[in-house]
């Protein structure tokens, strides 16, 4: 499969300055497969090491200091020969800390030898951030990957040159379909692959359900687990109300927020859910005015709160409401991937504004996901008005169109909003 983290591994094999490439991301998001198929492509051979629980490489990487004495020990121990420059050598599920200090020394020397370590703990990552490795995220597909890898690439060209030339898409049914499809499927690879492969719907939900099992062992690795799990099983519920902000008394009769912070700041750090800030005030920098005791939280992927809600797909087709909940969980996800930090607003009278984003030269525009049977959306008309702001972007089903400075862009498009 074609992902976006291609890019920077390629860009790293051609750095003069040889820094350990450290991939980091959620569980099943395809991270050890690329960097396998990375390696197949590029090197004469892989030496490869699943750091979980693994006593002789700990042992190995604690006692030996002198790299190319190191490098001989664990060349012994994977079965390969490691040559400088023409071996990649990967270090897979390195979670742990203490092995994280330990595989510094292969950045605190101009060493030739290619390493890449990959890890789902980035709370534990952004304790250490050694300085000396090279660091990337990875998430599961988007939109646009979904259809680089269900053969469907030009249809991203027509929908990238309809958004900059403010056109209508000549393919806006057939990209509709698309997106109703990925909206059930999700971006996780192996569901990416069962669906190309011709499974059931039933397979697939079985897939998504492994691993929605997989993250659920994820949590019981934080210290906060059990409330983790709590956060994650009624966060599905939270989502398909009409008011989505997160609200403890859901979780038990009781609950604080004191009780359950950390957990779902390590929830959030290392990918599983993203969060959104209500704002205050709308004000730049927008951070200024976030309520720190006001936000919501989305799934990491579509496909799994379709499945977590146990959808079917008669009700996926015709209960407008849990439709426009997936479409705004994706909307937040994409966003969250094109490198936007998710800030909403909602007034007094409980009028809503989806997504109020900042751009890099400090333009805020709001954001709206409009239910597709409005024809008239106050909300932001009010907005707009009160804080003096003149652009913004409502996605509908509808095909591009632009309106006395509205941008209405289709909900196969958002993909295409990092510049704004």
């Amino acid at each position: 499969m074609e992902r976006k983290i291609n890019e920077d591994l390629n860009k790293w094999r051609r750095d003069s300055i040889n820094k350990p490439f450290f991939l980091y991301g959620p569980r099943q998001v395809g991270k050890t497969w690329s960097v396998l198929e990375f390696g197949r492509r590029f090197y004469k051979n892989i030496a490869y090491f699943n750091t979980d629980n693994n006593i002789e490489l700990y042992n190995i990487l604690d006692k030996e200091k002198v790299l190319d004495k190191l490098i001989v020990k664990i060349s012994v121990l994977c079965g390969e020969t490691i040559f400088a420059d023409d071996t990649l050598i990967v270090f897979d599920n390195v979670n742990d800390p203490e092995m994280m200090n330990l595989l510094k020394v292969f950045g605190k020397v101009n060493s030739p030898y290619k390493v890449i370590m990959i890890s789902s703990n980035k709370v534990e990552i952004n304790k250490l951030r050694i300085e000396e490795f090279y660091y990337r995220g990875m998430t599961n597909m988007d939109f646009f990957e979904y259809l680089s890898n269900t053969d469907r690439v030009q249809l991203i060209d027509f929908i990238k040159d309809s958004f900059d030339n403010d056109t209508v898409m000549p393919f806006h049914q057939m990209a509709l379909e698309s997106y109703n499809e990925y909206l059930v499927t999700g971006g996780f690879p192996e569901v990416v692959k069962a669906k190309l492969d011709g499974k059931t719907a039933l397979e697939i939900e079985a897939i998504k359900k492994k691993i929605l099992d997989i993250y659920q062992g994820e949590y019981f690795t934080y210290h906060d687990s059990i409330r983790c799990d709590e956060v994650m099983n009624v966060l599905p519920c939270l989502l398909v109300k009409e008011n989505k902000k997160f609200q403890y008394g859901s979780i038990k009769k009781g609950a604080r927020s004191k009780e359950y912070e950390e957990g779902i700041s390590n929830l959030v750090t290392n990918g599983i859910v993203n969060r959104s800030w209500r704002l205050q005030d709308v004000k730049s920098p927008l951070m200024s005015a976030k309520d720190q005791e006001s936000f919501k939280l989305y799934f990491n992927d579509v496909g799994l709160l379709y499945t977590a809600l146990h959808l079917n797909n008669s009700r996926f087709t015709m209960d407008k409401d849990i439709r426009r909940s997936l479409v705004e969980n994706d909307v937040a996800n994409t966003l969250i991937k094109l490198g936007h930090t998710l800030y909403y607003y909602q007034s007094d009278g409980k009028s809503e504004i989806n997504f109020v984003l900042q751009n890099k030269v400090g333009k805020i525009v709001p954001l709206e996901v409009v239910d597709m049977k409005l024809t008239k959306a106050k909300a932001m008309s009010l907005f707009l008005n009160k804080f003096k702001l003149h652009d913004c972007i409502r996605i509908t089903e509808d095909n591009f169109s632009k309106k006395k400075g509205v941008k209405l862009i289709p909900v196969y498009a958002t993909c295409c909003l990092k510049n704004l």
